[in-house]
């Protein structure tokens, strides 16, 4: 609540033209109020009044003086200003929005707002900071959070409350005063450090991960991973992860280069469809995720994973390769060959290594979410047969969704069978992998399902070891993704032999 008594109530008449109709809302430093126009009946205004000691009217002249000078749809418009020297108020006169609260607009749909809304949201925010950032000199907002942006009827959000923001100034060290909301402030607003153009996309990755998680998480903390909504677009979890970075110079350095971030991610815009992994680009800086599904038990998915993963590594390194499931074996048996335990003796440690991939068994997807934040180029999920929800929602958000069929004949149907059974969902993305297929059984199968991207996959004794037959297919497969760099052999079964 303001700390200050308000001059105003219904019926007050301010400036000889604003009568005032109700109150918008309060805060520590001023009020907001509704006003009609007497000289312009049927318009109305927002009056911002603020009555306090001369350093808080220092700082409302301050935001008057920034606001005017701007111009941007996503702000509003300051038509007015004046002072009034005996009761120390000075008032604000701007558009009034007509809408909510981005955080009443949280309440009333119990924490959620619909997942194709979260990124054009993103884009809209960007939008007005790469603005006020590039102005000269800079101006910070410095405290975007949910009380602070207005959404509306139009779904169009605009930020609504200046009273903290500032001129970025270089010749100083930090900032004179430190304010901020806890939670989507920056660590340096309450440090020795001066805010700048990261400390609002610091809050801006705050601001997402609150709308990620329903509204219980602004901070990247322990456990946060479980609370992030499955049906996000997962291109946009590294994206928070480094707004989030505590050290500036560790986030994205401007709201430009974020933009560019999340409009280059195809599945960001569901309008992309028909896009192949051929037509990507490998430029994101994000975490990219290869998921392979076998149609049934016995029909290569676990090898063909490790097969890629290392295909990947020796291209690009960085590359994970978790085993989606929490009671698979097969993990465990190959670390037990890697770290030369006894058989049936397991390791503390879910994590090992073979020749640069990280191997991550029994794992679940609040691991996976956790992993994404972090610095893999890669994921290839292991996803075994299975066909749970869990796992089948993973196989159909992935960048790159492998199905691995059986090659021999009299089964090649099976997988017709699988994308019949899933029709309901985007098919356009799917690779469809045969181990040892004739050519005239890949032919049979592009034509069936309509899709040129069917391959028959060569006899690959060994997955860790490179193939020049199998590096063919994965180069065809991954065409114009990846740099066609060379790594050395791992060798691992003449290793154990």
């Amino acid at each position: 609540m303001m700390k200050q008594p308000s001059q105003l109530e219904f019926g007050s008449i301010v400036g000889e033209r604003y009568r005032i109709v109700r109150t918008l809302g309060s805060g520590g430093m001023s009020r907001v109020f509704m006003a009609e126009d007497l000289k312009l009946p049927g318009k109305q205004w927002a009056v911002k009044e603020s009555v306090a000691g001369p350093q808080v009217m220092k700082l409302v002249r301050t935001e008057a003086e920034m606001l005017i000078s701007l111009s941007h749809p996503r702000l509003p418009r300051i038509v007015d200003f004046f002072e009034h020297p005996r009761s120390g108020a000075v008032y604000l006169v701007m558009d009034y929005i007509e809408g909510i609260t981005l955080e009443a607009y949280m309440k009333g749909y119990e924490g959620y707002i619909p997942q194709e809304q979260i990124v054009p949201f993103a884009l809209q925010v960007l939008d007005v900071l790469d603005y006020l950032h590039a102005r000269q000199p800079p101006v910070i907002y410095r405290d975007l959070k949910p009380t602070n942006i207005m959404l509306t009827p139009e779904m169009e959000f605009i930020l609504i409350d200046f009273g903290i923001a500032r001129s970025y100034k270089a010749e100083l060290d930090q900032d004179t005063v430190k304010l901020g909301t806890v939670g989507f402030a920056a660590p340096e607003q309450y440090g020795a450090g001066q805010t700048d153009a990261r400390s609002d996309l610091y809050s801006l990755g705050a601001l997402l991960l609150y709308l990620c998680t329903g509204g219980k998480y602004s901070e990247w903390t322990a456990g946060v991973e479980g609370y992030i909504r499955g049906e996000l677009p997962r291109q946009l979890i590294p994206v928070i992860r480094k707004l989030l970075r505590q050290h500036p110079e560790e986030r994205f350095q401007s709201a430009g280069e974020v933009i560019g971030e999340l409009r280059h991610s195809a599945d960001f815009q569901p309008a992309q469809q028909g896009i192949s992994v051929n037509d990507a680009s490998m430029d994101y800086a994000g975490t990219r995720v290869v998921a392979v599904l076998g149609v049934s038990a016995g029909s290569g998915a676990t090898h063909t994973a490790i097969a890629v993963s290392h295909y990947l590594a020796r291209r690009t390194r960085s590359v994970a390769l978790v085993e989606l499931h929490s009671t698979a074996k097969a993990f465990a048996r190959l670390q037990e060959v890697v770290e030369g335990t006894s058989v049936g003796q397991s390791s503390s440690s879910r994590r090992f290594e073979v020749d640069g991939v990280h191997y991550w068994r029994q794992t679940s997807r609040a691991d996976v979410i956790s992993l994404l934040g972090g610095s893999y180029r890669f994921i290839v999920l292991d996803l075994g047969s299975g066909q749970d929800n869990e796992r089948l929602e993973e196989f159909l958000r992935a960048d790159y969704p492998l199905v691995v069929g059986s090659g021999a004949e009299w089964r090649v149907q099976d997988i017709a069978g699988l994308a019949r059974s899933l029709q309901r969902h985007p098919q356009h993305k799917w690779n469809y992998c045969l181990p040892l297929a004739t050519s005239e059984a890949v032919r049979r199968l592009r034509k069936e399902l309509d899709h040129d991207k069917v391959f028959a996959l060569p006899f690959h004794s060994d997955p860790f070891e490179r193939d020049d037959e199998m590096d063919q297919v994965l180069d065809e497969l991954f065409r114009g993704v990846i740099p066609d760099t060379r790594k050395k052999r791992f060798g691992f079964l003449k290793r154990q032999r």
